[in-house]
Protein backbone atom coordinates (compact mmCIF):
# COMPACT_ATOMS: atom_id res chain seq x y z
CA UNK A 1 0.00 0.00 0.00
CA UNK A 2 2.87 2.37 0.58
CA UNK A 3 3.97 1.95 -3.05
CA UNK A 4 0.62 3.20 -4.31
CA UNK A 5 0.65 6.15 -1.93
CA UNK A 6 4.16 7.11 -3.09
CA UNK A 7 3.20 6.76 -6.75
CA UNK A 8 0.13 8.91 -6.19
CA UNK A 9 2.19 11.56 -4.41
CA UNK A 10 4.72 11.74 -7.31
CA UNK A 11 1.89 11.74 -9.78
CA UNK A 12 0.51 14.95 -8.27
CA UNK A 13 3.96 16.59 -8.25
CA UNK A 14 4.36 15.92 -11.98
CA UNK A 15 0.88 17.23 -12.68
CA UNK A 16 1.67 20.35 -10.68
CA UNK A 17 4.99 20.78 -12.56
CA UNK A 18 3.27 20.33 -15.93
CA UNK A 19 0.57 22.77 -14.90
CA UNK A 20 3.23 25.31 -13.88
CA UNK A 21 5.10 24.90 -17.21
CA UNK A 22 1.92 25.22 -19.22
CA UNK A 23 1.00 28.42 -17.37
CA UNK A 24 4.45 29.91 -18.04
CA UNK A 25 4.24 29.01 -21.73
CA UNK A 26 0.79 30.46 -22.08
CA UNK A 27 1.98 33.71 -20.51
CA UNK A 28 4.88 33.86 -22.98
CA UNK A 29 2.60 33.19 -25.94
CA UNK A 30 0.03 35.75 -24.85
CA UNK A 31 2.72 38.41 -24.28
CA UNK A 32 4.45 38.05 -27.66
CA UNK A 33 3.39 41.27 -29.35
CA UNK A 34 6.98 42.26 -30.30
CA UNK A 35 7.85 38.87 -31.80
CA UNK A 36 5.92 39.23 -35.07
CA UNK A 37 7.87 42.25 -36.44
CA UNK A 38 11.19 40.65 -35.49
CA UNK A 39 10.28 37.39 -37.23
CA UNK A 40 9.15 39.40 -40.28
CA UNK A 41 12.49 41.20 -40.50
CA UNK A 42 14.43 37.95 -40.11
CA UNK A 43 12.37 36.30 -42.85
CA UNK A 44 12.86 39.27 -45.21
CA UNK A 45 16.64 39.20 -44.68
CA UNK A 46 16.73 35.43 -45.25
CA UNK A 47 14.68 35.72 -48.46
CA UNK A 48 16.96 38.52 -49.71
CA UNK A 49 20.11 36.49 -49.05
CA UNK A 50 18.70 33.40 -50.76
CA UNK A 51 17.50 35.43 -53.74
CA UNK A 52 20.91 37.11 -54.09
CA UNK A 53 22.64 33.72 -54.01
CA UNK A 54 20.34 32.30 -56.71
CA UNK A 55 20.73 35.34 -58.97
CA UNK A 56 24.52 35.40 -58.45
CA UNK A 57 24.81 31.73 -59.35
CA UNK A 58 22.71 32.27 -62.47
CA UNK A 59 24.74 35.30 -63.60
CA UNK A 60 28.11 33.62 -63.04
CA UNK A 61 27.02 30.48 -64.88
CA UNK A 62 25.98 32.61 -67.86
CA UNK A 63 29.41 34.22 -67.93
CA UNK A 64 30.97 30.81 -68.45
CA UNK A 65 28.63 30.04 -71.33
CA UNK A 66 29.37 33.24 -73.26
CA UNK A 67 32.90 32.14 -74.04
CA UNK A 68 33.94 32.76 -77.64
CA UNK A 69 33.74 29.69 -79.87
CA UNK A 70 35.91 28.84 -82.84
CA UNK A 71 33.98 28.77 -86.14
CA UNK A 72 33.70 25.20 -87.41
CA UNK A 73 34.98 25.51 -90.99
CA UNK A 74 36.91 23.30 -93.39
CA UNK A 75 39.98 25.23 -94.60
CA UNK A 76 42.36 23.62 -97.09
CA UNK A 77 45.80 24.88 -98.08
CA UNK A 78 45.64 24.29 -101.81
CA UNK A 79 49.00 25.64 -103.00
CA UNK A 80 52.35 26.61 -101.50
CA UNK A 81 55.07 28.24 -103.65
CA UNK A 82 58.34 28.53 -101.76
CA UNK A 83 60.80 31.31 -102.25
CA UNK A 84 61.32 34.98 -101.62
CA UNK A 85 58.60 35.96 -102.12
CA UNK A 86 56.54 32.83 -102.08
CA UNK A 87 52.81 32.50 -101.71
CA UNK A 88 50.20 30.40 -99.98
CA UNK A 89 46.73 29.82 -101.40
CA UNK A 90 44.01 28.46 -99.12
CA UNK A 91 40.32 27.82 -99.67
CA UNK A 92 37.16 27.63 -97.57
CA UNK A 93 35.62 24.25 -98.40
CA UNK A 94 32.55 24.40 -96.15
CA UNK A 95 31.24 24.98 -92.66
CA UNK A 96 30.87 28.23 -90.70
CA UNK A 97 31.47 31.59 -92.33
CA UNK A 98 34.31 33.77 -91.00
CA UNK A 99 32.74 37.20 -90.43
CA UNK A 100 33.79 40.44 -88.77
CA UNK A 101 31.61 39.45 -85.79
CA UNK A 102 33.44 36.18 -85.05
CA UNK A 103 36.90 36.87 -86.52
CA UNK A 104 39.56 39.49 -85.81
CA UNK A 105 41.80 38.10 -88.56
CA UNK A 106 42.86 34.96 -90.37
CA UNK A 107 46.64 34.76 -90.05
CA UNK A 108 48.96 32.70 -92.26
CA UNK A 109 52.36 31.72 -90.82
CA UNK A 110 55.32 29.91 -92.35
CA UNK A 111 57.94 28.51 -90.01
CA UNK A 112 56.36 30.44 -87.12
CA UNK A 113 56.62 33.81 -88.91
CA UNK A 114 53.53 35.67 -90.06
CA UNK A 115 53.45 36.08 -93.84
CA UNK A 116 49.98 37.53 -94.33
CA UNK A 117 46.50 38.09 -92.91
CA UNK A 118 42.90 38.43 -93.91
CA UNK A 119 41.18 41.16 -91.88
CA UNK A 120 37.90 43.09 -91.83
CA UNK A 121 38.02 44.19 -95.48
CA UNK A 122 38.63 40.61 -96.62
CA UNK A 123 35.74 39.20 -94.61
CA UNK A 124 33.34 37.45 -94.87
CA UNK A 125 35.32 34.39 -95.92
CA UNK A 126 32.84 31.64 -96.77
CA UNK A 127 32.50 28.33 -98.60
CA UNK A 128 33.91 28.57 -102.11
CA UNK A 129 36.18 31.55 -101.32
CA UNK A 130 39.92 31.37 -101.91
CA UNK A 131 42.70 33.67 -100.69
CA UNK A 132 46.40 34.04 -101.47
CA UNK A 133 49.03 35.68 -99.26
CA UNK A 134 52.67 36.32 -100.12
CA UNK A 135 55.81 36.17 -98.02
CA UNK A 136 59.12 34.44 -97.51
CA UNK A 137 58.59 30.66 -97.40
CA UNK A 138 61.42 28.15 -97.04
CA UNK A 139 60.97 24.62 -98.46
CA UNK A 140 61.13 23.07 -94.97
CA UNK A 141 58.60 25.45 -93.35
CA UNK A 142 55.32 24.37 -91.85
CA UNK A 143 52.50 26.59 -93.09
CA UNK A 144 49.57 27.27 -90.76
CA UNK A 145 46.29 29.10 -91.28
CA UNK A 146 45.22 30.48 -87.89
CA UNK A 147 41.81 31.85 -86.95
CA UNK A 148 42.15 34.74 -84.46
CA UNK A 149 39.16 35.81 -82.37
CA UNK A 150 38.87 38.45 -79.67
CA UNK A 151 40.10 36.26 -76.81
CA UNK A 152 41.68 33.22 -78.44
CA UNK A 153 43.07 31.68 -81.61
CA UNK A 154 43.05 28.27 -83.26
CA UNK A 155 44.92 26.59 -86.10
CA UNK A 156 42.35 25.74 -88.79
CA UNK A 157 44.74 24.31 -91.44
CA UNK A 158 48.33 23.05 -91.44
CA UNK A 159 50.60 21.72 -94.21
CA UNK A 160 54.30 21.21 -94.85
CA UNK A 161 55.81 23.39 -97.59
Amino acid sequence: MSINVTATRYKYKYVALLYYIMNRLSLKLEDSRGVSPVIGVILMVAITVILAAVIGTFVFSLADQTQESVPNAQITITEINTGTPGNVTFAHSGGDIFTEDNTEEIRVTAGGTEIGTLTGGDLPFEAGDEATVSGDIDPDDTVRVVWVGQDRSNVVAIREA
